[in-house]
């Protein structure tokens, strides 16, 4: 058995896929289950059991002989999320109980962290396990992410396998449900299919021009793709970044949607939030050495050939994977 958290989620439901694909069927899902927009992401996946986000504990405790491995992508995502209780119960708390039972009953672990715990990137984007301490969190998501690395990293008991990946900005199917913290490629669709144009942020940094801001987007299939992978490999355990190890701008990734759509650009530019301008990271960029030191070979998909899968093969006719 695999339990996956999160599993009605982005992530979590297209990891199902990767592993349905692969030959596993014998899934644990965890969630709350209680969102009907997202129930259409388990659609047509091969899986064993439901278990609530609450009683898995319970569950692993009576079942843990029969699981081979655990990815834990469930969390509370929002950037904007200002309740610290909530993000400690979920973010913190929960990942401690889970690497508890992992200590316990010797079984493996892939968790998901996330760049948002460099910050605005002051020391670097390297996943270098050093410097937990010093990175600054610019929301209390970021925060709770790195809160848990670090209690990882200090602990004296450790699983025989885990890892903790630091997902830079994923992008990709089985979105639908996330509302403002989808991807900026949904929205850009969702946009240009209803005005024709695309809005994007201008820049508040005179370091970078409108449009101008980099980010490491990385496919959500490359993603599962590198779970599948420490699944396997099972030795080297730490805190990996996750990303495509290349910035690209927005203004690149927009550019992307309308030659998937055949259309010319039409971008224009507003101001960012107030809410979100004084947190608002302008550059992140996946150091991703230390991954492919372990023996991890694959090439990660280009923002021109995974816009392109996304928009063709998933959003243009409301697809899920």
């Amino acid at each position: 058995m695999i339990i996956i958290t999160g599993a009605e989620g982005f992530i979590g439901s297209c990891l199902i896929t990767a592993l349905n694909t692969a030959g596993y069927h014998d899934l644990i899902l965890v969630d709350d289950f209680g969102m009907p927009i997202r129930e259409d992401n388990l659609a047509n996946k091969t899986y064993t059991k439901k278990v609530n986000r609450k009683e898995l504990a319970s569950w692993i405790d009576e079942h843990h002989q029969l699981v081979q491995f655990i990815f834990h992508i469930g969390a509370r995502t929002d950037t904007t999320e200002t309740d610290e209780a909530i993000l400690k119960e979920l973010n913190l708390n929960y990942s401690i109980m889970l690497w508890k039972k992992c200590v316990a009953y010797g079984l493996p672990i892939v968790y998901a962290s996330s760049a948002a715990t460099y910050g605005d990137g002051e020391f670097g984007y390297d996943d270098d396990e050093t410097k937990l301490d010093l990175l600054q969190p610019l929301n209390l998501y970021g925060k709770s992410k790195n809160d848990f690395d670090k209690w990882a990293i200090a602990q004296p008991e450790k699983p025989f396998f885990w890892a903790g990946l630091k997902f830079f900005n994923v992008y990709g199917p089985n979105e639908y449900h996330k509302g403002r913290m989808a991807s900026v490629v949904l929205h850009a669709f969702n946009q240009l299919q209803e005005t024709g144009a695309v809005k994007l942020f201008k820049s508040h940094n005179p370091n970078y021009t409108d449009g101008g801001q980099l980010r490491d987007f990385i496919y959500v299939k490359d993603l599962t793709n590198v779970c599948l992978f420490l699944m396997h490999h099972r030795k080297n355990s730490g805190i990996y970044n996750l990303g495509s190890g290349q910035a690209r701008t927005f203004k690149h990734l927009v550019e992307a949607i309308f030659t998937a759509l055949n259309k010319e650009p039409n971008i224009t530019y507003i101001d960012t939030p107030i809410d979100i301008r004084d947190k608002y990271q302008y550059f992140t960029e996946a150091n991703m050495a230390k991954l492919k030191s372990i023996g991890y070979t694959e090439a990660f998909t280009s923002i021109e050939d995974g816009v392109r899968d996304y928009v063709s093969n998933y959003l243009v006719n409301h697809k899920r994977i």
